[in-house]
C-alpha cells in the first residue's frame, strides 16, 4: 500500500488514540510499540513512500511545553498561536485547550497535517486549529504567540530556527520552546521557566523518563 493515496487511512492504521503521558487530558493517534509503523526501518518507510514520522509520537519537549501551556492558560488565552513544527499538533491542542483564540499549526510533512486535523478533532478543537504545510522560518505571525518545541535536533536547521525566533523576541513576540537539551538548543539566549520529568519511550530518547524543560528566548 503506498500510504499517499490515503493519509488519512494509513495513521488510523498504524496508530492508536492514547492519551499523553504528561498531558494525559490529550490524546493523540500514536505509534507503539505493539504498531508496525514503529517498526519500519527508514529504509522500508522511504520505500512506501513516508518520510520520518515525527508526528507519530509525542516527543518530550512537546510533552513539557503542552504540560506548561496548559498549566499556565494565561499565556495563550484569547491569543493567536503559532505552532511552529507542530508535528502530531499536541502544543496546538494544548494551546486551543488554554484558551487560544486560534492556532496556526505548521509542519513540512504530507502526514502531519491530516495528523493534526484527526488529533485536533479527537480533542474537540478542531475548529480552533488551522494546520499549514509551509517552511514558515523567516515570516513574521504578527502578534501571535509562537510556540516550539523538539526543533533543535540538527545544527543548520537549529541555526536557521534561532535567528528567526530571535528576531521575533526582538520584535516583541512571546517565544516559548519545549526542550530536552538537545545539541543545538541555544541556551545562551533563553530563560528557563520550569522543567519536567515526561515519560517517553526507550526507543525514542533513549530513556523511559527525559528531564525536559520549558523555555522562554529572552536574548
Amino acid at each position: 500500500m503506498i500510504p499517499s493515496s490515503d493519509p488519512l487511512a494509513f495513521i488510523r492504521a498504524n496508530t492508536r488514540l492514547r492519551p499523553v503521558p504528561h498531558a494525559p487530558e490529550i490524546v493523540l493517534h500514536v505509534a507503539d510499540e505493539a504498531t508496525a509503523l514503529w517498526q519500519k526501518t527508514e529504509e522500508e518507510l522511504e520505500a512506501i513512500g513516508l518520510p520520518p514520522p515525527f508526528w507519530a509520537f509525542a516527543w518530550a519537549g512537546g510533552q513539557a511545553l503542552a504540560r506548561y501551556v496548559l498549566d499556565h492558560p494565561e499565556i495563550v488565552a484569547g491569543r493567536a498561536v503559532l505552532d511552529f513544527a507542530s508535528g502530531s499538533g499536541l502544543v496546538a491542542i494544548a494551546a486551543a485547550l488554554a484558551g487560544a483564540s486560534g492556532v496556526t499549526a505548521s509542519d513540512l510533512d504530507a502526514f502531519a497535517l491530516p495528523a493534526i486535523g484527526l488529533n485536533a478533532a479527537a480533542n474537540g478543537v478542531a475548529d480552533r486549529i488551522v494546520p499549514v504545510q509551509a517552511d514558515l522560518i523567516g515570516s513574521d505571525p504578527g502578534s501571535a504567540i509562537v510556540l516550539a518545541a523538539d526543533i533543535f535536533y540538527e545544527r543548520d536547521l537549529a541555526a536557521r530556527v534561532t535567528a528567526w525566533l530571535a528576531g521575533l523576541h526582538a520584535r516583541g513576540a512571546t517565544v516559548l520552546v519545549g526542550d530536552p537539551g538537545r545539541s543545538y538548543l541555544p541556551r545562551d539566549r533563553l530563560a528557563i521557566l520550569a522543567t519536567y520529568d515526561v515519560p517517553v519511550s526507550r526507543a525514542l530518547e533513549d530513556a523511559e523518563i527525559k528531564r525536559s524543560s520549558v523555555w522562554r528566548f529572552v536574548g
